[in-house]
């Protein structure tokens, strides 16, 4: 599987921004998809993810309420809209699948990954 992350870009505090990822050679239909993000100086960390059977989704404390996951299964394409967006989301975001939501949640050793995307917040 080969995953292709798109939309970031520079935005003002505030603002919003929707990040894409697309599959290829696999189906996310077999997957549960993520999103971690990786700050300068900092750890990849766990943003978002949403499981493969039933979309249940889950959300790191720091975006809740703020961010949102989805998937579109038939056009093999995940998605995160972020919305209310602050300087300290700052980071290159890279998408990620594995069979095993916990995998996602837990750890940052996915099976899959895409290239990062930078998204930038300032004013």
């Amino acid at each position: 599987v080969q995953l292709q992350a798109s939309g970031g870009g520079q935005v003002q505090p505030g603002g919003s921004l929707t990040l894409s990822c697309h599959a290829f050679g696999g189906a996310f239909s077999d997957f549960a998809m993520g999103w971690f993000r990786q700050a300068p100086g900092k750890k990849r960390q766990f943003v978002a993810a949403i499981d493969r059977g039933d979309g249940r989704t889950y959300y790191a404390d720091s975006v809740k309420g703020r961010f949102t996951i989805s998937r579109d299964i038939a056009k093999n394409v995940g998605y995160m809209q972020m919305n209310s967006l602050i300087p300290e989301d700052t980071a290159v975001y890279y998408c990620a699948a594995d069979p095993t939501i916990e995998v996602i949640r837990t750890t940052t050793r996915p099976d899959y990954w895409g290239q990062g995307t930078l998204v930038t917040v300032s004013s």
